[in-house]
Formats: C-alpha cells, structure tokens, sequence
C-alpha cells in the first residue's frame, strides 16, 4: 500500500505541473490530431475499394505481402508523430523540473532536435509490432496470450525510452536498452502510475457517463435546441479527461527517470516522496 499511496502523491505532482504549464496540453492534443489525419490518408485510398486495411491483407501471394509493408509504413509514420509530440511533452517538463519555465516552441525545438533518433525509434517499435501482430495472427488462444503478455512487458521497458531520449545524445537502440535498464529498478513505480492514472480516468468517465445519460434525456424532453451543444460540451470534457491523463503520463516519466538517473526529480517531487518510491524492498530481478 505505501507504493500505491507515494505513487499518487507522486501523480498529484504531475498534475501539479500541469497546473502551472497547461500548455503542455497541447502536446497531446496536436498528437491526436496527427493520428487522426495519418489514420485517413492511409486508410482513404483503400476505403475506396471497400475494407480498408482488409482489402490488402485479404489479397493471395505478393499482393498478401502489400497490406504488410502499408501497414508497417503506417506504424512508422504514426509512431514518428506520436514519439515526436511525446519527446516534446518530455523536454518541456524537464525544463520545468528543473526551474525553468517552459513553452511550447521550446519543446517542439527538443523533439525536433531528436528528430533523426524519433524516427530510429518509430521503426523499431514498427517491427516489433508488425512481428508480434504476425505471430499472435498464427498462434492458438494460449499463443495470444503469451504474444499480450510479451507486449505488455515491451510497453513497460520502453517506458522511459523518450525521457532518455530527451535527456542523452544517443541511438533509439541504445535508449531503448538504458529504458530497460532503468524499469528494473521503477517497475513498480511505472505501473502503479500507469493503472492508476487510468483507473482514475476510468473512474472520470464513469461518473461522467452516470450524470451525462440522465441530463440528455432530460434535456431532450424539454428542448432539442438545447441537446446539440450538451452533446457537444460533455464530448468537449471526455476529450479533455484523455488529453489530460495523456499530459500526467508524460510528466510522470520524466520526472521518475530524472530521479531514477540523477537522484533529484526536480521541483514540485519532494526527495521524501522519491526515496519512498524507490526504498529498496524484496529482489525484483
């Protein structure tokens, strides 16, 4: 329980951050705009043609191959964009935790300056994810759970990946081993931030969805007029609950692995809270 409960002191920190520097908002929002518009340009042309995706990977012999190689350069463009915005989140926040006061253009200047690394690291997570979607679509059921398995542990040891990224001048392949070098030491830490930010989320939009249901058949019975722009205003709050959790999640990464590296996770993560976090306990590995 001391785990759980210095991990959402530690949550409360990053939202701390975000109180000061709501612009950091807009990282995740311009992400999520970019998948957006990635996910239609590759998958318009196709549509098209009736089942998007499907139509190529539906296809015999070399054709077959197409809906794979669309796919993977799909996967590389997407996480390109996604690594890119993150990065810029994570440099932002670093100038924070260290005193700093950052902007926008000041993150977007890190990430662009990591641009050649972003893009090593887009590719790799391609393949790696090209790979185990390939296995998972031979295997049985026990084979799907294991290929889950394998990417879960895959999403937790490039957890850190971006602030590595962010913080050294190095390969994606020699910041995706640091990253897995530091989660033996903050596996605890980084999954109990992530369960319990989206548990927290989930929670939001639990209670978002008991109070939105009732208020829009209560406002469609008294006027439609007026059910438009609730519609519209309780959309607008879901979508800022994601962009929201998107943010404390970058935050929080940043400022574990500052601590994890450099032992001092920057202003407004107390040294008691850190210690907690990392207060040797029971052989993880």
């Amino acid at each position: 329980m001391s785990k759980l409960s210095n991990s959402w002191r530690m949550m409360k920190a990053s939202a701390t951050v975000l109180r000061l520097d709501p612009e950091l908002l807009l990282f995740p929002f311009l992400s999520g705009v970019a998948v957006v518009l990635v996910t239609l340009t590759f998958i318009a042309p196709f549509a098209l043609v009736g089942g998007g995706f499907g139509a190529l990977e539906g296809m015999d012999g070399d054709l077959g191959y197409l809906g794979y190689v669309v796919g993977f350069l799909y996967y590389v463009v997407l996480y390109s964009l996604m690594f890119f915005f993150n990065t810029a989140l994570v440099g932002a926040t670093m100038i924070r935790l260290e005193g700093g006061d950052p902007t926008v253009s000041r993150g977007l200047d890190i990430a662009f300056k990591k641009m050649g690394a972003i893009m090593q690291y887009a590719v790799i997570a391609a393949t790696v994810g090209m790979i185990l979607r390939a296995i998972e679509e031979r295997a049985g059921f026990v084979g799907r759970m294991i290929i889950g398995l394998i990417g879960v542990t895959w999403t937790m040891a490039t957890y850190l990946t971006v602030p590595v990224l962010v913080t050294k001048d190095v390969t994606a392949i020699d910041a995706v081993k640091e990253s897995a070098h530091v989660f033996r030491k903050t596996w605890g830490e980084q999954m109990v931030a992530n369960v319990g930010i989206g548990f927290a989320t989930f929670l939001i939009f639990l209670g978002m969805g008991v109070i939105a249901v009732p208020l829009i058949i209560l406002t469609s019975n008294i006027s439609e007029v007026l059910l438009v722009p609730l519609v519209l205003s309780l959309l607008g709050g879901f979508f800022l609950l994601v962009l929201v959790s998107s943010a404390l999640k970058g935050i929080y990464s940043a400022a574990l692995y500052r601590y994890a590296t450099t032992g001092d996770a920057g202003e407004h993560f107390t040294n008691e809270m850190m210690e907690e976090a990392f207060k040797p306990g029971k052989k993880r590995w």
